[in-house]
């Protein structure tokens, strides 16, 4: 069951809240998604891919009885039909797209993922906007993104007019790719930044066990992190590697991409947002971007190569969403348990 901290004042003081509340910074835990929580509290769209990929994303039942879903205590996996070769003149592959039921807002969401996709024609991505208006009225943030199992991951925001950023006033780690996050502008790219670190996709991201990703949205700016597995475990914020009930961006040092409001209305621009998890092939972005380093062309690999895909999955240890301990103490309070 998700766990959920609007019981947070049968846990700690209403003085202790007060104390958190004069905190700068921390976050507290809201919802925690592990397991059979992503079949209870996610909806599973089996929609026309808006991207135009090679896919055919399939409702609950059909990705339960195909395996392209399961759960353990721990794990949630999410992937791709890797058995059938598909009619040319028929649907895309098999796969899945799952959003959240829920809305976020100012918060912090902490994913664990253990592997991702990262084959030829894969297009795999993390990332939040909302089922409630149409798109991007309330914005759109890319956690992880990446195509053809190449490069490094992307964070990128995409938005309605009136949204750039400039690298000099951007605080991070990685390197701005592209300036204007209005989707209209260069092909919907949005504004990007990239990682300053080689394991935060493709092989090896997979090679090293994954690691985490945390995204913090508050009104003035939007940051992403990345700590890989396999680094020193002083260099992943302790709150991060354990799942703690609190946790403290301001603790975890420069993220590698940082949206600030300078030259964009955070606030005006983004509105509450679902998480999404799905998996696409080629389509706009990875079939238009198809390496020469892979086979045949885009939409062929993905046809006529189903074995190619049986790495193509997402493995979940757990997806964690903060808010600021305000938030728990006014749902407390509409609860009666202040």
């Amino acid at each position: 069951m998700v766990f959920r901290l609007h019981l947070l004042s049968l846990l700690v003081t209403g003085a202790a809240v007060n104390g958190l509340l004069s905190m700068r910074g921390p976050y507290v835990l809201k919802d925690s998604y592990v397991g059979r929580d992503f079949l209870e509290c996610f909806d599973f769209e089996a929609i026309q891919d808006p991207t135009h990929g090679r896919v055919n994303y399939v409702d609950k039942d059909t990705a339960l009885d195909q395996n392209l879903t399961y759960t353990t205590k721990d794990t949630f996996i999410l992937r791709a039909d890797y058995k059938s070769k598909l009619d040319p003149n028929g649907p895309g592959r098999n796969s899945v797209r799952i959003i959240s039921q829920k809305q976020y807002k100012t918060s912090v969401t902490v994913v664990d993922l253990r592997h991702a996709p990262m084959t030829c024609a894969s297009w795999p991505a993390i990332w939040t906007t909302s089922r409630t208006v149409p798109w991007p009225t309330a914005g759109e943030i890319d956690i992880l993104e990446g195509v053809n199992g190449v490069g490094r991951n992307a964070a990128t925001l995409h938005t309605t007019e009136g949204c750039t950023m400039s690298a000099a006033n951007m605080t991070q780690t990685g390197r701005l790719t592209s300036e204007n996050c209005y989707w209209r502008v260069n092909y919907n790219t949005g504004c990007s930044v990239s990682s300053n670190k080689p394991t935060s996709f493709g092989k090896a991201f997979n090679d090293v066990g994954g690691g985490w990703y945390a995204m913090e949205r508050t009104s003035t700016h939007i940051s992403v992190w990345f700590w890989a597995r396999n680094e020193p475990i002083e260099n992943i914020p302790r709150d991060i590697r354990e799942g703690n009930l609190i946790v403290k961006p301001e603790e975890w040092g420069l993220p590698f991409a940082h949206f600030t409001d300078n030259t964009c209305d955070i606030k005006k621009k983004f509105g509450p947002n679902n998480l999404i998890i799905n998996l696409t092939f080629c389509g706009d972005w990875a079939g238009n971007n198809y390496p020469a380093t892979c086979p045949q062309t885009c939409v062929d690999y993905v046809n006529n190569n189903p074995e190619a895909f049986k790495d193509a999955y997402f493995d979940i240890g757990s997806v964690r969403v903060y808010e600021p301990p305000g938030i728990h103490r006014r749902h407390s309070f509409e609860r009666g348990f202040l």
